[in-house]
């Protein structure tokens, strides 16, 4: 038995290695229609990632998987590493043995077509054009949910959330939210009538060349650790950070009247780029050597993006920087300037654009239409209308249109629900780790001021980075912060920075 097991396990992770290496190149594709890709290649492929689509289905879902898995499934003569590494195994083979191929493949050809047109669809405001392939892409995805919540005995909305962030469930998420849509609208309204009776902030005149923002952003992904011996940056109409972890492939886009969202954009996905980099050597190609969950991959994001770039400690690094690469001068580049802008807080349409208290309220939103749209609560042509009356109970703002409303986010054109989630606990993560980051290492706050990320990076690589998914999110946290996931250390951030400062 013992060797059974063990030779099991064996041909497993040779199996497992070449479903990665079938996704990898997938990914690099994905990354190739969304930045350098011809228009007129979009039929081929979309073509192309269905097949490998379909792929690397099979190869997971394929009988003899699942034979070796149950062969494998005694722990004797495995290390916990190895143990790890079956069990996220498994959890995949479970996720799609649940749906068939032809789904699969079905999936894979409406999401890029309806992805594609979202790129045209979104700026000529043209819900009712996009409207048929979104449509067609909701069905899917809630064929795809029932199969997964039969199969994985869950609720569909949370098989969806499963595939993302596993583990996570709506009676775990919501009563979270819940208690944040509590708070931040009061919280909000103090902090803009603060913000009201501070001193102006003074905007650094453009226009800013996207190729001088381009020099400036590498200077900054470089002092963030990154190596671009393993990855490149380029422009994409919504920033992503893709690829594989020895070749990272990050976009951003650029407003020549306003430097700050792209560089923003930037050092938001090199936090992601740093934990792919991060994590273990020895364990790539194999799941237990992935990140664990989207939602601690975004609070990877938000601690260099949020948590340390927007400190006042960085932003006295920053300004100087900045002031050079556009050749300004005068009071508007000053540090403390630049605190009051990269700290400005507004009730606005965009996401991706939103500051970090009003934030969690858009994925709040977009929590809360997912959840409605899977049930069939909502039907797709009533989104923009639950769309706009989100946002005014949330915000207190309404869009003019579908551009800035339900037509701003790629992830519904690209089939991606039950992602969102994902945003605002990794915010919560974010807060959580970079507050035990400090208290481990006092000295992170002063080698920030001087462009130093290396101790905060350090402390990230031992315990979170290196450990991959050898842990569930709940363990990982614990270990590394000493508590399960709390919102008020977030509450708190916000606070502190916010109110108290």
């Amino acid at each position: 038995m013992l060797f059974r097991s063990t030779a099991a396990y064996t041909q497993l992770e040779a199996r497992f290695k070449r479903l990665a290496l079938v996704r990898e190149s997938a990914s690099l594709l994905e990354w190739d229609m969304q930045t350098l890709m011809p228009s007129g290649g979009a039929a081929a492929r979309t073509e192309q990632l269905a097949a490998l689509s379909v792929m690397a289905h099979e190869l997971l879902t394929d009988a003899k998987t699942g034979d070796l898995l149950n062969s494998a499934a005694a722990p004797n003569g495995l290390d916990a590493w190895q143990q790890a590494n079956l069990r996220v195994m498994t959890r995949e083979w479970r996720h799609a043995s649940a749906v068939p191929a032809d789904l699969v493949e079905a999936r894979s050809k409406a999401n890029s077509e309806c992805e594609m047109r979202w790129r045209t669809a979104r700026p000529a405001n043209d819900f009712k054009g996009l409207l048929p392939l979104l449509q067609r892409v909701l069905d899917l995805a809630r064929e795809t949910a029932a199969a997964k919540g039969e199969a994985l005995g869950l609720d569909p909305y949370d098989a969806l959330i499963d595939q993302y962030e596993p583990g996570a469930r709506q009676a775990e998420i919501t009563p979270l939210f819940d208690q944040l849509a509590g708070v931040l609208p009061d919280l909000i309204t103090r902090i803009l009538d603060k913000q009201a009776r501070g001193p102006a902030t003074r905007k650094p005149a453009g226009p800013f060349p996207a190729a001088k923002q381009m020099a400036l952003a590498r200077r900054l992904m470089e002092a963030v650790g990154f190596d671009f011996n393993h990855g490149r940056l380029d422009t994409s109409a919504h920033p992503f950070c893709s690829g594989v972890p020895d070749d990272i492939r990050m976009t951003t886009r650029w407003n020549e009247a306003d430097f700050l969202p792209g560089l923003m954009g930037v050092l938001h996905e090199t936090g992601h780029a740093m934990y792919e980099r991060g994590l273990p050597q020895k364990w790539r190609s194999q799941p237990v050597g992935g990140a664990l969950g989207m939602g601690l991959h975004e609070s990877q994001s938000l601690i260099v993006e949020m948590q340390a770039s927007r400190s006042r400690d960085f932003i006295a690094w920053l300004a100087p920087q900045a002031a050079e690469a556009f050749g300004g001068s005068g009071a508007e580049w000053s540090a403390d300037n630049l605190v009051r802008i990269y700290g400005k807080v507004a009730r606005s349409l965009i996401r991706v654009d939103a500051d970090e208290v009003t934030y969690p309220c858009h994925i709040i939103l977009r929590y809360r239409l997912e959840q409605a749209l899977i049930g069939d609560q909502l039907k797709l042509g009533d989104l923009p209308g639950a769309w706009a009356e989100g946002m005014r109970a949330l915000l207190d703002i309404v869009p003019t249109d579908d551009k800035d409303g339900c037509l701003q986010d790629i992830h519904w054109p690209g089939g991606g629900f039950g992602y969102f989630p994902s945003y605002t606990l990794g915010a919560m993560n974010a807060a959580q780790l970079f507050d035990a980051a400090k208290r481990a290492k006092p000295e992170i706050p002063a080698s920030l001021g001087c462009g130093d990320f290396a101790p905060l990076m350090a402390w990230l690589r031992e315990n979170v980075h290196s450990k991959g998914s050898l842990l569930n999110a709940h363990e990982l946290l614990t270990e590394a912060t000493g508590k399960p996931l709390d919102p008020q250390v977030f509450l708190g951030h916000l606070r502190a920075r916010y109110l108290d400062a």
